[in-house]
């Protein structure tokens, strides 16, 4: 695939976080009341501004960037890489002069310290001393705050890389490190077949997607998880909803509700589905709602940025954006994988070996 794919899933999922952080506690009246009967159309951004992300695009990037760590250093020990960008990028949201040395190289700046955290709860679980697991989970949390691991876990498949059940693996024990509630933590499985699914076979159409992520995830562990008949049940009903003429995006978006992950996700499918060619129109349609904006506006942007290319992405939403360069950088070294064998690369050795910044 194409690295304009995968650029334009780490790009859109900006673009959707950004404009859903501006509406993000507001209930549909207030966002009338602010912006006029259409809702929000656009940023919101006063003079000289850049449109701020939140962490749902700071986690996606850190993972991103540990992974590629694990895939440079040999050994491709996922989750040992992604624990250590995670516990980097909190260290990234706290006051204090950090004085550990840091192997991510996002750690060095700034735009990635911006400190808008959405759910303060998984940040106290990352300061634990043990984190969750699938099978070990520490909490029932079912907020989306780390759904967009579920992304950099999508993009991470290619053949000989990670197999397809491995995607799914990982996804949900990155999710479940600080989110135990079963629905949440599987949403971010659907969500990693979704992404490797819109990547790798782009001839299917994203119902099919949707579908099949679904199914998967439901043969990989419905019989381990009973709370799995419930996320289908929330998800199938959205992929309905899409389908029904009857019914207005909002109607919709309020009926899905858009709070916990599971909704998030429903509602991120819902917005894609009805503007299948339309990244502007789903972002909007993802965003004006009464429910979590940034989450769901991250999710759709990933997956109709992954469907349509950074190619199909407004300007005036990118060039509003801080972290565009760094993000496109992270997106194109996903999609390339480490030098062959033997092939030394200066920046690749720059970025993944000595944990600095790409070089302008």
């Amino acid at each position: 695939m194409d690295a304009q794919y995968y650029c334009g899933c780490l790009l859109g999922l900006a673009v959707g976080d950004a404009m859903g952080y501006a509406v993000e506690d507001k209930s549909w009246d207030e966002i009338q009341t602010e912006y006029g009967p259409g809702g929000l159309l656009g940023y919101d951004l006063k003079e000289d501004e850049y449109a701020p992300v939140t962490s749902h695009t700071q986690i996606a990037a850190f993972l991103c960037n540990g992974l590629l760590l694990a895939l440079t250093r040999g050994r491709k020990e996922y989750m040992r890489w992604s624990k250590l960008a995670l516990k980097e990028w909190v260290r990234s949201q706290q006051f204090y002069r950090d004085p550990e040395k840091s192997y991510c190289f996002l750690c060095k700046l700034p735009q990635f310290h911006r400190r808008h955290c959405r759910d303060a709860r998984m940040m106290d679980n990352h300061r634990l001393e043990f984190y969750g697991s699938m099978t070990q989970r520490k909490n029932m949390n079912n907020t989306p705050g780390a759904i967009t691991a579920g992304i950099a876990a999508g993009m991470l498949y290619k053949p000989g890389r990670i197999t397809p059940e491995g995607v799914g693996e990982l996804a949900g024990e990155l999710m479940a490190l600080t989110h135990g509630h079963p629905e949440t933590f599987l949403s971010g499985v659907v969500l990693s077949y979704v992404i490797a699914g819109v990547l790798h076979d782009p001839g299917h159409s994203l119902s099919q997607h949707f579908i099949q992520a679904i199914q998967v995830t439901e043969a990989q562990y419905g019989s381990r998880f009973p709370q799995m008949e419930r996320l289908s049940m929330t998800l199938r009903r959205a992929i309905d909803l899409a389908q029904n003429d009857g019914i207005s995006p909002l109607q919709a978006m309020e009926q899905i509700g858009c709070e916990d992950t599971a909704e998030c996700l429903a509602g991120a499918m819902y917005a894609c589905l009805v503007n299948p060619k339309d990244f502007d129109g789903a972002i909007i349609t993802a965003v004006n709602h009464s429910g979590t904006s940034a989450a769901v506006g991250a999710i759709t942007g990933a997956i109709m940025g992954a469907r349509l290319g950074e190619d199909a992405l407004p300007e005036f939403y990118l060039e509003s954006l801080e972290c565009t360069d760094v993000l496109r950088v992270l997106a194109q070294d996903m999609a390339a994988g480490t030098p062959a064998l033997g092939i030394f690369d200066d920046s690749w050795d720059h970025k993944y070996e000595q944990g600095l910044p790409p070089e302008k």
